[in-house]
């Protein structure tokens, strides 16, 4: 068989066991809660593996082995800032909110969290959050996207549209079945196929140079990939050299991004409790640092890899982001190849299918149903979300047609606009009694208007959107909520609440949260 066959039975296998999982979920999702957050029955390995799967998405095995390879190490300060903000969600974040939702009438939804803690009556909050994370997310939903476009030009040579709309197609697919459950199931077997490979690639490709020991020093004074000027990259090793404290500051600031990220905060509040968040913590750092270990040395080896043999070139010639899939096609029977390929294809569309999921809650649990005269049946919520995943699908689709930017490009600028409008409402939500919905109102909509702006008028070029934007928001918040009336006794009083039942899974983890949160509600405490 030829080698684009061999690889489309190993796309077919991985398709066929996405769609199995999405089946199965399917029968296992009765209720409109089940189909947006599984029940709040996730246990800390699944939750962990899907929020580093979701989290991760395509710049992963892409967008970050194809900075680091054009740049240098000094593109590792995105890696150290995430790594720093993904232990410190899990540390601060998870645990609060999963006890602060369940307090909180059961909020389902991020958007509706915000409402039901503040006891926004005007519903401004909640709308206003809502269309920050259908905005976002559709640029989100298109950098999957453009990915999977790419992915196929590089694997089979084909089409970047085919590849584009094969992707979409199956990702929706077991979404729109499934809904949360298949999503997070889909995403911790797509987690462990991305570790996997991260592992095994660079590793075979080490082993397949002449001189291993190359990769120390082979950038800094070779030609490889855009260097060609005889002098290769003198800085790619020094993390601090022609790199700007603006620069540096505007990576690490990446980390901030994790406080505001729609799709991992709602797998902390479908934990089945609150204790099990140290468990999970533990679980997806140590998934994450080492799939970006991996991603660092594709990249490190990539230098002398493609350097050593004139016959081979990696196939994205602009921004190197196919290093990743060119090595794999090159060192691996055609088979195994197509398998290890899949973790691209697994990367995508696991963030994929967490923000689409997460654009249809929101379209649905935070517009439609506080604007329906009169609450539809199950059924009807159900499908009226698995309707909105196409719809969303479909306008990603259209922006990824003719992309305009990187992939990197894409995911940078919605991951700071999450973390600049949520970020500081998440943390001021769990940890600061005083917050009001006017104060929160602001410094969401501040710190999205500055992204958007900055963004736009090329004010990236001086630092990452994320740093005014993340400052400005917090700023604000705290401004206007320190301008404005304290909110109401049975906000703060429920604030204690969830701190009080956060307590007592420390105390004891084996409490079961339902009853725990009754009984701290019945205290008065």
């Amino acid at each position: 068989m030829s080698e684009t066959t061999w690889f489309i039975a190993a796309i077919v296998i991985y398709m066929a066991v996405m769609l199995a999982i999405g089946y199965w979920s399917y029968t296992k999702t009765d209720k409109y809660d089940d189909y947006v957050l599984a029940g709040r029955g996730l246990n800390p390995f699944v939750a962990a593996m899907s929020a580093g799967a979701s989290d991760m998405s395509g710049w992963l095995l892409m967008g970050l082995p194809g900075a680091l390879f054009v740049t240098g190490l000094s593109e590792l300060w995105i890696a150290v800032g995430l790594l720093l903000g993904a232990w410190a969600n899990w540390k601060w974040v998870a645990p609060r909110l999963r006890s602060y939702s369940e307090v909180s009438n059961n909020s389902i939804t991020m958007p509706s969290f915000f409402e039901n803690r503040l006891r926004d009556r005007s519903r401004a909050l909640r709308v206003i959050s809502a269309l920050i994370i259908i905005f976002f997310f559709t640029f989100y939903v298109s950098s999957g996207m453009v990915a999977g476009g790419r992915y196929f030009e590089a694997t089979f040579g084909g089409e970047y549209i085919n590849g584009l709309l094969i992707v979409a197609a199956v990702t929706v697919a077991y979404t729109f079945i499934g809904g949360f459950l298949a999503v997070s199931y889909t995403d911790a077997v797509q987690g462990m196929i991305m570790f996997a490979s991260l592992i095994v690639v660079p590793i075979m490709a080490l082993i397949a140079l002449d001189n291993p020991s190359d990769i120390w020093t082979w950038a800094a004074s070779n030609d490889y990939g855009p260097y060609t000027d005889g002098v290769g990259n003198p800085d790619y090793f020094n993390m601090i050299a022609g790199v700007s404290v603006a620069a540096i500051i505007g990576n690490l600031a990446w980390g901030l991004g994790y406080f505001g990220q729609p799709h991992i905060l709602v797998r902390f509040m479908a934990l089945r409790s609150p204790a099990e968040a140290k468990q999970g913590r533990w679980i997806g750092i140590g998934w994450m640092f080492l799939c970006i270990v991996g991603a660092t040395f594709t990249a490190l080896i990539g230098t002398v890899f493609f350097s050593q043999n004139p016959d081979i070139a990696v196939t994205d010639r602009f921004a190197f982001e196919t290093i990743f899939l060119d090595m794999g096609r090159i060192l691996f029977h055609p088979l195994l190849a197509g398998l290890v390929l899949t973790a691209v294809l697994a990367a995508i569309m696991s963030t994929m299918s967490s923000q689409l999921l997460v654009v249809s809650s929101s379209l649905i649990e935070d517009l439609y149903k506080i604007v329906a005269k009169q609450l539809p049946s199950e059924n009807v919520l159900i499908n009226l979300s698995r309707t909105a995943v196409v719809a969303v699908a479909v306008i990603g689709g259209v922006l990824a047609v003719n992309p305009s930017d990187s992939i990197l490009g894409l995911v940078g600028f919605a991951w700071a606009g999450f973390g600049s409008a949520f970020g500081p409402l998440v943390l001021a939500s769990m940890y600061w009694k005083r917050l009001n919905a006017p104060g929160a109102i602001a410094g969401m909509v501040t710190g999205a208007v500055v992204v958007f702006a900055w963004g736009n008028l090329g004010g990236s070029d001086i630092i990452y959107e994320m740093v005014p934007g993340f400052i400005a928001a917090a700023v604000v918040m705290v401004a206007v909520t320190l301008l404005t009336s304290p909110p109401k006794d049975e906000v703060t009083d429920e604030f204690d609440q969830a701190v009080r039942l956060s307590k007592v899974f420390k105390e004891d983890e084996d409490v079961d949260i339902e009853t725990a949160a009754a009984q701290v509600k019945g205290s008065g405490v």
